[in-house]
C-alpha cells in the first residue's frame, strides 16, 4: 500500500466551467429543486494574488455554489483573462474542471504532488484561505484543486 500525497481521501467539491452561470444555476436549482444561489465574482487581483503558469494573472470568475450535503457543486463562469478556468472552457466546452480536497500545509502539499509529477497551474488567495489547481489530468483524468481555509 502506497502513502496518500494528500492525507485525506475526501472530495469536498466538484467544480464545472460553464458560459452562462444564471442560466447553468437556475437549471441546477430547478433539477434538485433547490433555490438558485447568487453568484458572484472572485476577490480582485489585489487580494486574489492569483498566478498562472508562474505568472501573475488578472483573472477573475463568477462563482456560484450548491451545497449538497458532503459535498459542493461549484460553477465557474471565468473572464478572459488567462487562467486555467478560461483554457479549460476554450479548448474543452462546459464541463467538469476539478474536484477538490481540503488540505493542510499547501506549500508542502504543491511540492509533494510537484514530485509526483503532477505540477502547479495556478493559485491564488480567497477571503479566508487560499487555492491551488494541480495539473493532475494525465494520471487522474481531472484537475485536483487544493483548498486550505484559515
Amino acid at each position: 500500500m502506497t502513502t496518500n500525497l494528500l492525507g485525506n481521501n475526501v472530495i469536498t467539491q466538484i467544480g464545472l466551467l460553464v458560459n452562462d452561470i444564471e442560466r447553468t444555476s437556475q437549471a441546477y436549482a430547478n433539477f434538485f429543486g433547490m433555490d438558485k444561489p447568487n453568484w458572484f465574482w472572485t476577490d480582485t487581483p489585489d487580494v486574489a494574488q492569483t498566478e498562472y503558469l508562474g505568472n501573475a494573472s488578472e483573472a477573475r470568475a463568477k462563482l456560484a455554489f450548491f451545497d449538497m450535503g458532503s459535498l459542493q457543486l461549484e460553477l465557474i463562469e471565468p473572464d478572459h483573462h488567462p487562467s486555467t478556468w478560461r483554457l479549460s472552457l476554450d479548448e474543452n466546452g462546459e464541463g467538469v474542471h476539478h474536484i477538490a480536497f481540503g488540505i493542510k500545509g499547501m506549500k508542502e502539499k504543491i511540492a509533494v504532488l510537484e514530485g509526483a509529477g503532477m505540477p502547479l497551474l495556478q493559485k491564488g488567495e480567497y477571503t479566508g484561505g487560499r487555492y491551488a489547481y494541480i495539473d493532475s489530468f494525465k494520471e487522474l483524468k481531472v484537475l485536483i484543486e487544493l483548498l486550505e481555509n484559515d
